[in-house]
């Protein structure tokens, strides 16, 4: 398996300028894995420090931050003699022991000659909790599930990457309908890394939904054991109303379906805690189309996404036949299953800045909008075959906006006013972008 993001930690070993570099993300979408096999591949040693209910090493960072004393205790816990210029030290878990997150400073300023990797499933609440954070010392690297393109080379598909990479659009759509099924296959398996890696070794869609469910049931448990207690039932409240709020055909998220007469002051902890926790994203409004974009945000008017299509499939209960067989369960699903695949696809690989847009009386609706080298490009997404974008052009008569995306499962193709992009290229829209 290989993650894209190991071309940035290369960058990042040989940058000048570096900092001690924190991994966001949340639990098991391979943080600990992606820290460790890039230490293994490009330094002669790794010291890995776990903090997780480590007495030792909440002592060691409990009395001053002297770096020549830690780097003592550091050696000894990992049991590798560290030396600055071929040794990659990890910090995983570090929100366990907060002062070690704070210790990052002092290495930047101190000691800066050594390469320091740290990361943790709860940073972002950790963050949140008074924690002293190293503000302006460290830097940052979000990961996420795999995308299409890292699930294809995990089957063994580079191949078939590099068409989409090289943007052969002929070749492409030769292999079209390879390309859909793998498409179809990533909407129920998703990218958690462990669930791809069990397909791949079984090919048993049903061992999936089942290591699916577990993963889900210890998210559950972090509710309980993380999270303050008096925020717990409204945390779970949100994350499993999350499906039924996008199978409306109007996605906008509303508290009140999820209790009557819930108001959004009551939730604004739990839903902060669940995207600190990088499991949900969530997608605000814009009421104009102006750049920069997220000045023109609406903060009332938002949806909710999770961090996994494959994850979504199993909180909606959607079985692998029904999604492998046809499209039909995506228009029975309102396009949410590929509304949440284009978020990932854009996250991952285009821009982590998405916006919707309606009109002000809900008369069209754009589902995203993003904003790429000072243009602002709306995206509508289309589950199936069906090609009209009533509202995509509403949204261009009143905008005249230069590049417009549609995405489908049809065919690439290029109109006077419209770009019709498939979805299996939509993580590549960037580079697409750059032959118009």
């Amino acid at each position: 398996m290989y993650r894209y993001k190991m071309e940035e930690l290369k960058k990042w070993k040989e940058s000048e300028n570096r900092k001690p570099l924190i991994i966001r993300g949340a639990r098991q979408v391979g943080k600990t894995w992606l820290m460790k096999e890039f230490g293994q591949n490009n330094y002669e040693k790794c010291a890995y420090i776990n903090f997780d209910d480590n007495s030792r090493m909440k002592q060691l960072f409990s009395d001053d931050f002297d770096i020549d004393r830690i780097m003592q205790g550091l050696k000894i816990e990992a049991g590798v003699n560290i030396e600055p210029e071929n040794t990659l030290i990890i910090f995983d878990e570090i929100q366990e022991t907060p002062k070690a997150l704070t210790s990052l400073k002092y290495f930047y300023e101190k000691a800066n000659e050594y390469h320091i990797i740290a990361a943790g499933s709860l940073l972002g609440v950790a963050m949140h909790e008074g924690t002293s954070f190293p503000v302006g010392k460290v830097d940052f690297l979000d990961l996420y599930p795999l995308n299409f393109y890292e699930f294809l080379e995990a089957l063994g598909e580079k191949d078939l990457v590099n068409l989409i990479k090289n943007k052969n659009m002929d070749l492409i759509t030769v292999f079209a309908d390879k390309l859909k099924l793998y498409l179809k296959q990533y909407l129920y398996i998703g990218g958690m890394p462990e669930i791809v890696d069990s397909y791949i070794k079984n090919k048993d869609f049903d061992e999936v939904r089942r290591k699916q469910q577990v993963l889900l049931e210890s998210y559950e448990q972090d509710f309980s054991k993380h999270a303050p207690n008096n925020v717990v039932p409204r945390i779970r409240q949100l994350w499993n109303n999350i499906p039924t709020q996008l199978a409306k055909e109007n996605k906008k998220f509303i508290y009140g379906l999820v209790k009557e007469g819930a108001r959004a002051r009551e939730y604004e902890v739990a839903l902060s805690w669940l995207i600190d926790c990088g499991l949900v994203y969530q997608v605000n409004r814009v009421n104009d189309c102006k750049v920069p974009l997220s000045a023109y945000q609406d903060f009332s008017a938002f949806k909710l996404y999770v961090l996994d299509v494959g994850l979504l499939c199993a909180m909606a209960n959607l079985d692998a036949k029904t999604i492998l067989e046809g499209n039909e369960i995506l228009v029975e699903f309102k396009g949410a299953l590929t509304e949440q695949f284009v978020l990932t696809e854009l996250k991952t690989n285009v821009t982590q800045s998405v916006f919707y847009w309606s009109a002000d009386r809900g008369t069209a609706e754009v589902d995203y909008i993003i904003q790429l080298d000072g243009n602002n490009i709306p995206i509508e997404v289309k589950a199936s075959e069906n090609l009209q974008a009533k509202s995509l052009k509403t949204f261009v008569e009143k905008y005249k906006t230069k590049i417009n995306i549609r995405t489908s499962m049809t065919n690439y193709r290029k109109e006077d006013w419209l770009i019709n992009i498939p979805l299996y290229l939509i993580g590549n829209l960037r580079e697409v972008l750059e032959d118009i």
